[in-house]
Formats: C-alpha cells, sequence, structure tokens
C-alpha cells in the first residue's frame, strides 16, 4: 500500500480559498500547506493513502498523493516510475494563467476504473511535481481533468464546450432516444452539441436561436421528424413554459440561465414535476462569488429533493465563476 505525507490538489486559479473552505465544510483532517495558482498541498496528521482521494471536493479537478517536488519534468517522472512502473502518466502544466492538462501526441486511452495514474505538474521552468492517483468510476479521464476539447468555429457560444467537458468529466451517454429540454438555451451552444450527437432538443428561451440550430428547427412537436435529431424552440421565459410545450418523453432537464442557484434549482424541480420520465439532470450553476460554494449542501440537498441519487457538483476546467451539478 502506497502512503506518503502529502497529497496535491490541482484546481482552476482562483478557487484555491474555495477548495479550502470545501475542505474544512467536509470536516477533512487536512491542513493546507504550499499553494501556488492552480495548486494546493495538504498535510494530515497522519499518512495519505489512495483511499483518501476518495473525497469529492467540487473545486478539485484532480486529487494527486504527492510524491514530491523536483527540479526537472524527468526528475518527477522518474519518481513515479520508481513508486509505480505501470502507471498510466499524465502530465500538467500552469499555463497562460489556466492549470492546463497537456495533450500527448497520441490520443490517451480512457484509463478503467482501479487503473494507477502518474501526474507530472509543471508550475515554473524549475518546479515540477509528481502525484499518483487511483482511476475510478468517479474521475475525470483526462490530465488535470482537463479534456482539452476546442469550440468548434461554428459553435455560437462557449455554452458548447461546457457540455462537451462535462460529458467527458463526467462520462455520459446520450443517444436519439433521448428528449433534452433545455432553459436559456439562446443563442444555441448546448443545443448544437446535442443536435450533433443525434439528440433532439427543446430550447425554452426567448431569446433568438443561431442560424446553425435554427436549421434543425421545428415549428411544433406533431412535425418533430422520424429518425433524425430536431429542435422545438419555445420562446418564453422559463417561468410561462408549460406541460404542454413540452410534451412526452423528455428524459433530460439542463440549464445555462443566468440566474441564481436558487431560481435555477426551483425551475428544475417544476419542470421534473412536468416531466416525470426526466432521469437525469445537468445544470451550471453560476455564482456572483466563488465562495458560494459554502452553499454546496443545499444545493446537493434539493437535487436529492426531487428523487436523484446520484449527484455531483464539480468546477469544470472551462468554468470561471461557475460549476456543473449533476444529478442521475
Amino acid at each position: 500500500m502506497i502512503e506518503v505525507e502529502f497529497l496535491f490538489a490541482l484546481t482552476n486559479p482562483g478557487s484555491e480559498k474555495a477548495l479550502k473552505l470545501e475542505v474544512e465544510m467536509a470536516a477533512l483532517p487536512w491542513r493546507a500547506g504550499y499553494q501556488r495558482r492552480g495548486f494546493i498541498t495538504f498535510k494530515a496528521d497522519g499518512a495519505f493513502s489512495l483511499a483518501a482521494l476518495n473525497a469529492e471536493l467540487a473545486c478539485a479537478r484532480r486529487l494527486c498523493l504527492s510524491l514530491g517536488k523536483f527540479t526537472s519534468r524527468e526528475a518527477a517522472l522518474g519518481r513515479v516510475i520508481a513508486i509505480q512502473p505501470n502507471a498510466i502518466i499524465h502530465h500538467a502544466r500552469f499555463h497562460e494563467r489556466k492549470m492546463q492538462g497537456v495533450k500527448p501526441d497520441s490520443p490517451l486511452e480512457i484509463p478503467n476504473p482501479g487503473t494507477i495514474i502518474g501526474t507530472v505538474v509543471e508550475l515554473a521552468p524549475d518546479e515540477f511535481w509528481a502525484g499518483l492517483h487511483r482511476q475510478t468510476a468517479r474521475t475525470s479521464p483526462d490530465p488535470a481533468g482537463d479534456s482539452g476539447i476546442e469550440m468548434p468555429p461554428h459553435s455560437p457560444s462557449r455554452a458548447w464546450l461546457k457540455l462537451e467537458e462535462a460529458t467527458r468529466f463526467f462520462g455520459l451517454k446520450f443517444t436519439p432516444r433521448d428528449l433534452v429540454v433545455e432553459l436559456g438555451c439562446a443563442p444555441g451552444g448546448v443545443v448544437l452539441a446535442l443536435l450533433e450527437r443525434g439528440v433532439p432538443v427543446i430550447g425554452v428561451d426567448p431569446a433568438k436561436m443561431a442560424p446553425v440550430v435554427l436549421a434543425s428547427a421545428i415549428q411544433g412537436r406533431q412535425d418533430a421528424p422520424v429518425g433524425q435529431p430536431w429542435f422545438y424552440h419555445c420562446r418564453k421565459p422559463a417561468a410561462l413554459a408549460s406541460k404542454r410545450d413540452l410534451g412526452q418523453g423528455v428524459t433530460w432537464f439542463m440549464s445555462d440561465m443566468n440566474q441564481s442557484p436558487e431560481v435555477v434549482l426551483k425551475e428544475c424541480a417544476r419542470f421534473c414535476r412536468m416531466a416525470p420520465s426526466i432521469r437525469g439532470v445537468l445544470i451550471t450553476l453560476k455564482l456572483t462569488d466563488i465562495m458560494q460554494v459554502a452553499d454546496k449542501a443545499a444545493w446537493v440537498a434539493a437535487l436529492s429533493d426531487m428523487g436523484f441519487k446520484n449527484i455531483r457538483l464539480q468546477q469544470l476546467a472551462v468554468h470561471h465563476r461557475e460549476f456543473a451539478l449533476l444529478g442521475l
């Protein structure tokens, strides 16, 4: 069994204080130590093992057992291999004011649960850290929890990137048999990402949609084509949308509304009552202050009260003062 004195967390730069608050709220016996932008070490009274990395902290994109600090990439990599010769190696770096996963020359395979991953983190030209973690079903498969997905030129908004990143991070699967209702859908980034996956979408928003999305638009639910994705635009504020607008068969609720978490969760509950076939929700919570993560328990409880069992809150690599809230 691997045991070490420290672990380190990779996070979005600017979220370090919020991560420490999460640790405190979770009553974890960890003491924050060395800190750089996007990087914090923690120490406990005893030794850390891989089991300690099971703590789910929304601001931590990756938790690793720390194998130490080194002055070169080669030395850090050598330490990982010396401890775990068969580890899959991920590389990360603080670059362009972001904590980024480093893309290899060839695509990385998605690691199976139980696989040991070695991470080498570059914080400065002469500062590298080595770490280990075990892949789980609830751990991002990508270096530093960063898929490196780039938004295509034809996407009308960054919401496309948020959905793609969440889909990869959480391992979500969508099929043409799904039907998604999205609140705050304009100008259509999430809608486009779903249509490209073959998924039909009902978008609720009084604002106009981008032409690339309207190319798949139908006039009414009765006009839905068979065997191809479609988009129905319900041009109303979310609070005025009704069960008739949704029809039958909605399986996912999504929201990228620029509203408080309380308002979004209230609308989520209302839509789930109107569409009892919903099996999943994916909500972007937009905060005025990252320290609002202190309300995490209330957000999770709200989804739990709606009947969702598998709930995750996570700040993704593409987020600023935002979190993805997932319920299944």
